[in-house]
């Protein structure tokens, strides 16, 4: 069975995403959690869970951060925290936060989220034997890496199948650090102030850049968009979805996930063909941000090129 995983940005649209035919919601608090649309206080995070088990979905809370000696005091207390709400489910890529998951006796199932690093089946099946219940897998594994990899990997893994591919994190603030360095005074280098840097000789390019607590993160110049490809990711059984609604708006990014709901219906009773897939691939391009472009990224890529 198909599961679309989302990013959530409020609590309302957390209310739209579960009628919109998300199986999962995908949040957290930027303290513990890398790139998310919405830092949710705990308050907020517990009502969230409440809704979603009320309509009989599932939660994922992120706790991916990279953690240093004076952050990762705090993980535990924020790991028991999110076991006393019920969380079905937290990602986690830090090996000293799984063992304090595993030290504590803490009863949370994980799913391996160590960015680009998860690109084997190995590894992937390594963190299996490590209580790993699923891994997200890295989102520069072309198509023609996924096909032997599926074959062989013992828990699911989850796929980018819409939104922004980070290309790089720094834990120093860039940006300020170049404000600086020019003179020139910067009001705000989070998300919404939408900055974006372009390659040297090439002012066409945009690379979206911001600044949080974690650091700076740097984006690929297009969002993910896998529409067309739907079926090939479940000709191969992999079929945990992710739809990451970073930089789209909240409300469009409601009508991209039901684009995707429908595809995932019609796949289940055998009933999606070509043209419909462009339609639903029409909604897709219709709700995106009019600043970011859309391809399928690396998954048409020739494996030796990556390398």
């Amino acid at each position: 069975m198909t599961e679309l995983v989302t990013t959530v940005a409020s609590l309302d649209q957390a209310d739209q995403l579960l009628a919109a035919g998300a199986d999962r919601l995908y949040l957290g608090e930027d303290y513990f959690g890398l790139r998310l649309p919405h830092s949710f206080e705990r308050a907020e995070l517990t009502q969230v869970v409440e809704l979603a088990h009320q309509h009989g979905k599932k939660v994922t809370v992120a706790v991916n951060a990279i953690f240093h000696s004076d952050r990762i005091k705090k993980v535990a207390e924020y790991l028991r925290f999110l076991e006393s709400i019920n969380v079905d489910e937290i990602s986690i890529g830090d090996p000293g936060a799984i063992y304090l998951l595993t030290k504590e006796q803490i009863n949370l199932p994980y799913i391996y989220d160590a960015s680009d690093l998860v690109t084997s089946s190995r590894q992937i099946n390594f963190w299996a034997k490590h209580q790993a219940s699923a891994a997200v897998l890295a989102r520069e594994v072309p198509y023609e890496e996924m096909v032997p990899l599926a074959k062989v990997i013992t828990i699911p893994v989850e796929v980018l199948v819409y939104g922004a591919t980070v290309i790089h994190q720094s834990g120093r603030p860039l940006v300020t650090n170049y404000s600086n360095f020019v003179q020139e005074h910067l009001d705000q280098a989070d998300r919404q102030r939408g900055l974006f840097i372009s390659a040297p000789h090439h002012p066409e390019t945009h690379y979206s850049i911001y600044e949080d607590i974690n650091g700076t993160h740097i984006f690929a110049n297009n969002d993910v968009d896998l529409m067309s490809v739907l079926p090939k990711l479940s000709e191969l059984k992999l079929n945990r979805w992710k739809l990451d609604g970073l930089y789209a708006d909240e409300t469009k990014f409601v009508e991209i996930v039901k684009a995707f709901a429908k595809a995932r219906d019609l796949m289940a009773q055998q009933a999606l063909d070509d043209q419909q897939l462009a339609k639903l691939d029409e909604i897709v391009h219709d709700n995106q941000a009019p600043e970011r472009g859309l391809d399928r990224g690396f998954f048409d890529i020739d494996p030796n090129e990556v390398k």
